[in-house]
Parts: C-alpha cells; structure tokens; sequence
C-alpha cells in the first residue's frame, strides 16, 4: 500500500509562506493499493493537483467521501478527469449523515456555484450511498465503515490490502460534548493495530473550551488513542487553518518526546503534503514503514 498527501489542511484553504512546509490545501489523500486499484479519500483543493496525474491513465477512480462539508469537497469541480470522456469516476458517499441522499460533489457543479453543470461532464461518474462495503469488495478492495463524531454525521474507513492497513478518520470528535454515535471504546476497536492511523487532530488545549463541540479532536486526545490501539504510524492530519509551520512543528517535537518508550505507535508525524508512506506486508507483525 503507498499513501500520498495531497491536501493536508482543515476548514479552509489556508495558503502563504507561514504554512508552505505542511501546505494549505485542504483534505485529499490517495492511496495504491497492491493489486493496481486506487482510493481518493475526499475532494478537497488537494484534489486539483491529484487529478494532474491521474489524467494519465484510464482506471476507474474511487473516491471515498468521509462527509460533505466545504473543505472536502472544493477541489472537486478542478479535478481534470471528471471532463475526459467516458472516465469512469465513482464516489462512496456516506449513508449515515444527514444529507445521505444528497452527492455534494456533484450538487456544487450546478451552473451557477460553478460555470459547469454536472449533467455536462463527458466523464461517465456515478454516486454510491449504499452497499459501499459490499459494492467495493466485489472489485477486491476491502474496508470497513464507522460512523464520525461531527456535526452533521460522516464517515471513516480502514481499508486493508494484502496484510497491511490503514485507518482514514478525519472530521472526528473522541470526546464530544453532546450525543457519542461512536464511542472512544469503539474507535480503538476499529484502529486496533492498523499499521497507518490518519486521524483529525485539528485542535490544541488552548482552543478550548470555545470549540468544544465543533466536530474535531485534541492533538493530545489522538495520541492516546494511538497508543491504545497499538497503531504502527500515526499520521495526524486536518491542521487548523491558523496553524503555522513552526507551531505544526513544535507538536511533532512534542509527538517524538510523548511516544519515546512507549510499545505504539514505532513513528508518529504530522502530514505534509507530498509526504508518502509505503507500506510492505511483513509475515508475523506489523508491516514495514517507509517515509518520504
């Protein structure tokens, strides 16, 4: 499995020399899975540059959609092969939040939000709200569904290929405030021992107690859940739109100092796009963790 970032950012683009390291596009990573096919976890401005290199090719291309807000989605409407004829695009959208029956990626190229409506793409694009898990396996690609602490509901996905794993969990409150649809308890079960965790960690103490409640996890809430689900690599993604480069970088100093000793994560990082992480299946164990 390789896994590349190509939007690494939360809420809102967030450009300008203060986040160059890290980037200010917002959410979209790619993974290759071993057997030749290909998953786009959301659609954010990430995406634009993405589908640059993916017009290369002809393979369907999957995207699997954590929930609909703006930051996954914006990116969509310039992603080059939705306008090549007959390329097959389809989009795994969740069936448990609130506007379930609604494609937003679609619904924003309307002629009006944007000069193309999506009843002209030459692109041969589908939307899929059920079945996902089933309708995936049936072309060898295996993952599992758990519903998202956030305003207005969602999804996350572990995906797993020939004895390695990831888990995608962005958009995630572990601690929210009100109604819990997913439980800490249950979040550990579901990361149990994947090699990759990529989770929201958006927020710091200091942001609260004002936005509490605001759909997203602490830094500190993360790395505990890392450790209690003997996670192999934690990869902490959705940084705050105010974030600098020198303040990610304190909280990946702190991340190397808390985990040093500790049985999990073996690495921890903070996501920076064009970061890429190769996994290799390892007979016995966790898989190989290869960072670049």
């Amino acid at each position: 499995m390789i896994i590349t970032f190509y939007g690494v950012r939360g809420s809102i683009p967030s450009p300008g020399e203060a986040t160059a390291k890290y980037g200010g596009n917002t959410s979209c990573v790619y993974i290759e899975l071993s057997n030749g096919k290909q998953l786009v976890l959301d659609a954010g401005t990430g995406i634009r540059k993405l589908g640059k290199q993916l017009v290369n090719s002809d393979d369907t291309v999957n995207i699997l959609l954590s929930h609909g807000h703006w930051d996954h989605i914006q990116g969509f409407p310039f992603f080059n092969p939705l306008y090549q004829a007959g390329r097959k695009i389809r989009v795994f959208t969740s069936n448990n939040s609130q506007h379930s029956k609604l494609c937003s990626l679609f619904d924003q190229i309307d002629g009006a939000n944007f000069p193309v409506d999506a009843a002209d793409l030459p692109s041969s694009s589908e939307c899929i709200f059920d079945n996902v898990e089933a309708t995936l396996s049936g072309d060898n690609i295996h993952i599992r569904q758990a519903t998202i602490n956030h305003p207005g509901g969602g999804s996350a996905y572990r995906i797993e290929d020939e004895g390695t794993s990831c888990a995608y969990i962005t958009d995630n409150e572990l601690e929210p405030p009100g109604k819990i649809t997913t439980s800490y308890d249950q979040w550990v079960e579901f990361c149990r021992g994947v090699d990759v965790l990529i989770h929201d960690a958006q927020y710091l103490e200091s942001d609260m107690p004002h936005k509490h409640g605001w759909g997203h996890s602490l830094v500190t809430q993360v790395r505990q859940l890392a450790v209690d689900a003997e996670v192999g690599c934690l990869a902490m993604f959705h940084h705050d739109p105010d974030r600098t480069d020198t303040e990610i970088d304190f909280i990946q100093q702190d991340n190397e100092s808390f985990f040093r000793g500790r049985k999990a994560p073996s690495v921890s990082v903070c996501a920076a796009e064009r970061m890429q992480i190769r996994l290799t299946a390892r007979s016995g164990g966790q898989a190989t963790i290869d960072i670049t």
